[in-house]
C-alpha cells in the first residue's frame, strides 16, 4: 500500500502543479465551518439559507483542520487532492487485477485527463474521495473475492460522505449472504447500516431532525429549480456520463462493455456491477427529488474509462485464434486512435480553459480573503454579501456566524461586500438558479473603507 499512497500523492502534487492554483469550494467550506463549531463546542447551523447538505466524515475532517486557521482550507484541499491521485492509481490497480496493466494505465490515463473531475477535484469536492474508496473497495474484491468486512469498511468511510454508498454496501452484502453464517451476515450487515445510521442520529443531534438531510436537500434542490424525477433521470444519466468521458471514450466504452461481457464476462463483472449500481443510485435520486448533478454519476465515468480501455486494449486478453480476436482488435485499435485524435483537437482546450477558470476564480477567493481582516466586520453587524457565495468563506476567515451574513438589502448598521467589477460578478455566482440577484452598488449613505481588485467593503451610515 506505501508505493501505492506514495504514487497517489505524487499524482496528486502534479495535478496541482499544472493548475498551479487551487481553492476550497462552498459545500467544503461549510463542512470546515461546521467543523470549527464543533472544535469550539458551538452547534452548527444547518439552517443557514443554501446550506449545503452536511456530510458526517467532512465536519469530521473539518475539526482538526480548523485548528490551523486559514491553513484548514489548504489541509482540506490537501485531501481531496490526494483523493484524486488514489483514484488514478485505484484505476490502474483495477484494470491490472482484473485484465492487464496496459488496460490498467489506459483507464487511469483517461480518468486523469477528465475536466469535470478534476475540476471538482482541484475545488475539493468530496465526492472525489468517495469515488477513490469505492474503486480501491473495488480493487480489494478483485484481489480477494468475497473478502467481506474490510470492503464494507472502507464503503462505510464512503456512506458517511455520499449516500449513494449505502446501496453500494448494501448489495455487496447482498452478495456475501449465501457465503455467510448468520452470525458473519448479522455482523455484515451492522457495517452496512452503521453510516446511514450514523448520519440520521448526526442530524437529529444537531436539528432535532433524523432525516433532516433529506429533507434539506430535496428543499434546496427545489428552491434552485434543478431538474429532478424517475423520468429526468433517465435522460440525464447518459448525458451525464457523456459529459465526463465524452464521445468518442463513451462509444469506446459500450464497444468494451459489449465486447468484454461476451470474452471476458467474469473478469468485468465487477466494474460493470459497481456502474450500474451508480446510476441506480442516479435514478433513486430522481425518485426522492433530489439534484440529478453530473458529479453523482462520476463512479459511473470511472467505470466508463475503464470499459472505453477494455474496448481498445482488451483483445489482447483473448488467446491469438481465439473467435473475435481479430474483430475487437481491428475496432480497438481504430477506437483507440480516434480517442487519440480527439484528445488533442477537444480535450486539451477544455482542460486549458479549466485552468484558465481556475487561476481566476481562484484570484477572487483569495481576494476576498484579504478583505476578511478589515475591523469593520468586526465591528459591523450583520454583514451583507450579493449571494450566499461567500457566506461560508467570511463566516470562517472573519469568525463570523454564517447566520450574519446576509443576502437580504443591507441596512445602516451593517458593512457590505460587492464585486468590483463585472467579471467578478460573473465568477462569484453560487449558482445560475440562486434567485437573489447580484447588485453592484451600495445604498445611499453606505461608505467605502477598503477595497482590492476584486471586492469592494462597504460600512453603513450607522456602522462604526
Amino acid at each position: 500500500m506505501l508505493p501505492d499512497a506514495l504514487a497517489a500523492g505524487l499524482i496528486g502534487l502534479a495535478i496541482f502543479a499544472w493548475f498551479g492554483h487551487a481553492f476550497l469550494n462552498y459545500d467544503t467550506f461549510y463542512s470546515l465551518v461546521w467543523g470549527s463549531d464543533l472544535a469550539h463546542g458551538r452547534t452548527p447551523d444547518y439552517q443557514v439559507p443554501f446550506a449545503p447538505t452536511p456530510h458526517p466524515l467532512a465536519m469530521v475532517a473539518g475539526i482538526p483542520a480548523s485548528l490551523f486557521g486559514n491553513a484548514g482550507e489548504g489541509i482540506m484541499l490537501a485531501i481531496v487532492i490526494f483523493a484524486m491521485g488514489a483514484l488514478v492509481v485505484g484505476m490502474f490497480r483495477l484494470g491490472s487485477e482484473l485484465l492487464s496493466w496496459p488496460i490498467g494505465l489506459l483507464a487511469a490515463l483517461i480518468v486523469l485527463t477528465r475536466q469535470p473531475l478534476l475540476n471538482y477535484g482541484i475545488r475539493g469536492y468530496v465526492d472525489l474521495v468517495v469515488i477513490a474508496l469505492v474503486v480501491w473497495a473495488a480493487v480489494m474484491e478483485a484481489r480477494q473475492p468475497r473478502r467481506g468486512w474490510p470492503v464494507l469498511v472502507v464503503l462505510g468511510f464512503a456512506g458517511l460522505l455520499r449516500p449513494e454508498a449505502w446501496l453500494y454496501a448494501g448489495a455487496y452484502w447482498l452478495w456475501l449472504f449465501p457465503w455467510l453464517d448468520w452470525d458473519q451476515r448479522l455482523r455484515h450487515l451492522a457495517l452496512v447500516l452503521a453510516p446511514p445510521l450514523l448520519w440520521g442520529f448526526s442530524d437529529l443531534l444537531i436539528t432535532g431532525n433524523f432525516l433532516w438531510s433529506l429533507n434539506g436537500t430535496h428543499d434546496l434542490a427545489s428552491a434552485l429549480g434543478r431538474q429532478t424525477g424517475l423520468v429526468n433521470g433517465f435522460k440525464l444519466a447518459p448525458r451525464r456520463v457523456g459529459e465526463i468521458v465524452r464521445l468518442p471514450e463513451l462509444i469506446a466504452a459500450v464497444i468494451g462493455l459489449v465486447f468484454g461481457l461476451r470474452w471476458l464476462r467474469e473478469r468485468v463483472a465487477l466494474p460493470a456491477a459497481v456502474g450500474v449500481l451508480n446510476l441506480v443510485a442516479f435514478l433513486f435520486f430522481g425518485i426522492a427529488g433530489l439534484s440529478l448533478l453530473t458529479r453523482y454519476v462520476f463512479l459511473a465515468g470511472a467505470v466508463a474509462a475503464f470499459f472505453t480501455a477494455v474496448g481498445c486494449l482488451g483483445w489482447m486478453q483473448l488467446p491469438a485464434r481465439a473467435p473475435g480476436r481479430a474483430l475487437w482488435r481491428g475496432v480497438g485499435v481504430v477506437s483507440l486512435g480516434v480517442i487519440v485524435v480527439f484528445f488533442g483537437i477537444q480535450q486539451v482546450d477544455r482542460l486549458t480553459s479549466l485552468r484558465t477558470d481556475i487561476r481566476n476564480r481562484d484570484r477572487v477567493q483569495d481576494d476576498l480573503r484579504g478583505l476578511a481582516s478589515a475591523p469593520v466586520l468586526d465591528s459591523c453587524r450583520p454583514v451583507f454579501v450579493p449571494n450566499h457565495r461567500p457566506v461560508p468563506l467570511l463566516a470562517y476567515w472573519s469568525d463570523i456566524r454564517p447566520k450574519d451574513i446576509l443576502t437580504s438589502p443591507a441596512t445602516a448598521t451593517g458593512a457590505l461586500v460587492l464585486p468590483a467589477n463585472a467579471e467578478v460578478q460573473k465568477l462569484s455566482i453560487l449558482d445560475p438558479h440562486e434567485p437573489v440577484p447580484l447588485r453592484l452598488s451600495a445604498p445611499p449613505g453606505f461608505r467605502p473603507v477598503a477595497r482590492d481588485r476584486s471586492w469592494l467593503l462597504y460600512a453603513g451610515p450607522r456602522c462604526r
